[in-house]
């Protein structure tokens, strides 16, 4: 089969598909007029960041599969895919691990105060009193969402003695030790922290938005660490200042363009600019999962699920 790749990957995913009898044709750096004429000679596609839409695939009439170096897959028309009968293919399990500790380390970070202290030090400060931190240990940790990213932070948060209750709207039976599973208005009743590892599409958009926040009992901690289109940032923001949460970190902001390579200016530059002011938010630009391991066992397990399906480099 001829697979194009269409971004950057490890080249582990090349070498193995090659050695399996496939010709990988690395797409990314083909001037325009090459790659337009590669588009119909091939069978499968690999992305990382591309957009895949449906005018896009109307120019790839022989492509069988797609497969993202990544987890989620709202870059893809998956309707168009569908109609066309073409599979997709993820690789979520490359980089759990990467997302679920950075997950505790942004919890850490934001109860303990972290980056407040680095600033004030560096200033010639030395606020001991005012940067008094939270303890983990006792807490109740809600994750939504409990596929590869939210239960690999439970699994990362073992030892810490904390409570964890998880809530899938699409998956159940995940219960076990340390983790009870649980409906939402339980989750957001008895939490103290609140993680969302959820998709993005059309159910996922705003997930969390006034009347999400309205419904926490309790003042939470909240991390985003999924995709920022789930968020609603102004009713964040609004929660943040009216006491619903203390702080919030935001690997993933409303705000990313589709390619996940920086903010889209053009969008609400006065919400942008509320967030990015915003002393009890602490931002990091979309690496949770970007880790050198997370970056070859990603390509590694999308390999492992294409050769599932095509292993001799035959139709």
């Amino acid at each position: 089969m001829r697979i194009g790749i269409l971004d950057v990957t490890h080249p582990v995913l090349a070498q193995r598909l090659g050695q399996a009898g496939h010709t990988c044709i690395n797409m990314y750096a083909m001037p325009g007029r090459e790659h337009e004429q590669a588009l119909p000679t091939l069978d499968g596609i690999v992305v990382r960041s591309r957009s895949i839409d449906r005018a896009f695939l109307e120019r790839c009439p022989n492509v069988k599969f797609i497969g993202r170096v990544g987890a989620g897959m709202e870059n893809i028309d998956a309707a168009a895919c569908r109609k066309r009968g073409i599979h997709l293919m993820n690789s979520p399990e490359g980089n759990r691990d990467g997302v679920g500790e950075s997950c505790v380390m942004l919890l850490l970070a934001l109860m303990k105060s972290l980056v407040h202290a680095n600033m004030s030090v560096r200033a010639g400060l030395w606020p001991r009193e005012a940067l008094r931190g939270t303890d983990l240990k006792g807490k109740t940790i809600g994750i939504i969402g409990f596929g590869q990213m939210g239960s690999a932070f439970a699994e990362k948060l073992r030892g810490f003695g904390v409570r964890i209750l998880g809530h899938d709207k699409y998956r159940s039976g995940f219960a076990r030790a340390g983790v009870e599973e649980c409906g939402l208005e339980q989750l957001l009743r008895e939490s103290d922290v609140i993680s969302l590892h959820l998709p993005l599409n059309d159910g996922t958009r705003y997930y969390a938005d006034q009347a999400f926040f309205d419904r926490l009992r309790n003042p939470v901690w909240f991390l985003n660490t999924s995709r920022g289109g789930v968020v609603r940032t102004s009713a964040l923001l609004d929660a943040i200042d009216s006491g619903k949460v203390i702080a919030a970190a935001l690997d993933v902001l409303e705000y990313e363009r589709p390619e996940l390579d920086g903010l889209d200016a053009e969008m609400d530059p006065i919400g942008q600019q509320r967030l990015l002011r915003h002393d009890r938010v602490l931002l990091t630009p979309h690496i949770a999962g970007v880790t050198h391991e997370g970056r070859s066992k990603m390509a590694d397990v999308l390999a492992t699920k294409i050769l599932a399906l095509y292993p001799h480099g035959t139709n």
